[in-house]
C-alpha cells in the first residue's frame, strides 16, 4: 500500500511490470492503522511519511507475522521461508 495517488501507482505498476493492481491511500487512514504511516526522522529533518513493512496474511486472513524494517532484496526469501514454517 502506498501513499501516493493512483495515477503515480500506475505507473510504477507498468515500471516494474507487477501484474496485479497496488493499493492507494491517500489520506494514508489505513497505513496509520496499521502502523506504517508516521514519524520518521532522515538527516535531522522529522517528517511524517510511510514506513516499509510487510504482513503474512494466511488464507483465513489472518497476519500472523508482521516485518518491520524491510529490506527488499532480502525480504520475498524470509516470507516462503515463514509461510513453509506455518505449513503454506
Amino acid at each position: 500500500m502506498s501513499g501516493d495517488p493512483p495515477a503515480k501507482q500506475k505507473k510504477f505498476q507498468a515500471r516494474y511490470g507487477f501484474p496485479y493492481p497496488l493499493l492507494c491511500d491517500e489520506s494514508h487512514d489505513m497505513l496509520t492503522a496499521y502502523g506504517a504511516w508516521g514519524p520518521k526522522t532522515l538527516y535531522g529533518r522529522k517528517y511524517e511519511g510511510i514506513t516499509r513493512m510487510s504482513y503474512l496474511i494466511d488464507e483465513a486472513g489472518k497476519v500472523v507475522k508482521v516485518y518491520h524494517k524491510v529490506k527488499p532484496p532480502e525480504h520475498p526469501a524470509q516470507v516462503l521461508a515463514d509461510w513453509a514454517e506455518l505449513g503454506g
